[in-house]
């Protein structure tokens, strides 16, 4: 288990590389939908590892917020206004 939490925080640093070098805002805003996933991850490891629920939970809470940021990014980026 510790060796796959390693390698997403490896990955983390991965990604947050590409949101940092990206070169197109597309780029970078996959590779923050993609951290948030890793998050998730290390997230649910712990919660495994360690046998703390409240982690599942940060967990959810962490995959909702990313997945309406992503949606209000990908409108914000096509032109068009939150009400439409």
């Amino acid at each position: 288990m510790n060796t796959l939490i390693i390698i997403l925080i490896i990955l983390c640093y991965l990604c947050l590389y590409r949101a940092w070098r990206g070169p197109t805002i597309p780029d970078r805003m996959v590779a923050i939908d993609i951290l948030g996933i890793l998050v998730v991850g290390i997230c649910a490891l712990l919660a495994i590892t360690t046998g703390r629920d409240f982690l599942i939970d940060i967990a959810l809470a962490w995959i909702f917020l990313s997945f309406i940021g992503t949606l209000a990014l990908a409108k914000y980026l096509s032109g068009r206004k939150f009400d439409e």
